[in-house]
């Protein structure tokens, strides 16, 4: 079966708004505002169902940011408040004082620290300005973990989990962003590479994967599967031990 892109539109917009009306009513959406097509999708549907009133836009570079042109693009498209909290000063003082404690970052922790830094920001912005952070991800991130624990991961809601990327960018034109957003080169913007390098393998065959089940390399296919199954955490509850108060005996 087809995509209907904008079926889909009209029922992530009635989702919000009803979300809004039992978590929020009368609260803001707060994005955090990359300029890639993820969050100004996620953007854009919160200006449709909300109003542009309602959405206040996060840009949150670490020092300078190539890219912040396109973050800016997004929120004079759509009209929307927008702040821009430089994070570069706490990343400096975390790392300074890891080093300090004698605790050497890894390159993996100067990777994921920023975006760490960024959801604390934006749920400062959202406890100060009565908001409810949107989660930006998509299915196709999703699936195979393609996201900081605890940083772009996480939000009060997330509209756009089910959807994958290629449903993503449809969206997005129906939505009438403007081009350049919704197909420019996917980028955690940390690592200097694009998201497909990172993974070895495209949205597209990814895409494709999740929805019919099929893939042409077995390679690819049993990286896919375990990238799957090595982040599934990162999609359920925290695990939890659940104690029932029986005795634990002192052999065991």
């Amino acid at each position: 079966m087809s995509f209907d892109a904008e079926r889909a539109v009209k029922a992530t917009v009635k989702w919000i708004r009803d979300w809004f009306e039992v978590n929020g009513p009368g609260c803001s959406a707060i994005v955090g505002v990359s300029g890639g097509k993820d969050s100004s999708i996620a953007a854009a549907l919160c200006a449709e169902a909300l109003g542009k009133d309602r959405v206040v836009g996060v840009l949150m570079p670490n020092g300078d940011q190539a890219d912040i042109d396109m973050a800016k693009l997004l929120v004079s498209h759509l009209g929307i408040e927008n702040h821009i909290i430089n994070i570069k000063g706490a990343f400096d003082s975390t790392i300074s004082e890891m080093k300090a404690a004698g605790v050497e970052p890894s390159k993996d922790t100067v990777i994921n620290l920023p975006p760490r830094l960024r959801m604390s920001t934006l749920y400062a912005v959202g406890q100060s300005r009565n908001g409810r952070v949107v989660n930006t991800c998509n299915l196709s991130e999703d699936w195979v973990g393609y996201s900081t624990r605890y940083g772009d991961s996480v939000g009060d809601f997330s509209p756009m989990s089910c959807f994958t990327t290629a449903e993503i960018r449809a969206m997005g034109r129906v939505l009438g962003l403007p081009e350049v957003l919704i197909e420019k080169v996917p980028s955690d913007g940390l690592s200097g590479m694009s998201d497909e390098d990172k993974l070895g393998f495209t949205y597209a065959v990814l895409d494709r994967y999740i929805r019919t089940g099929e893939i042409d390399d077995p390679a690819t296919k049993e990286r896919i599967d375990s990238l799957h199954k090595k982040n599934l955490f990162k999609l359920r509850f925290m695990d939890c031990f659940r104690y029932d108060g029986v005795e634990v005996k002192a052999d065991e």
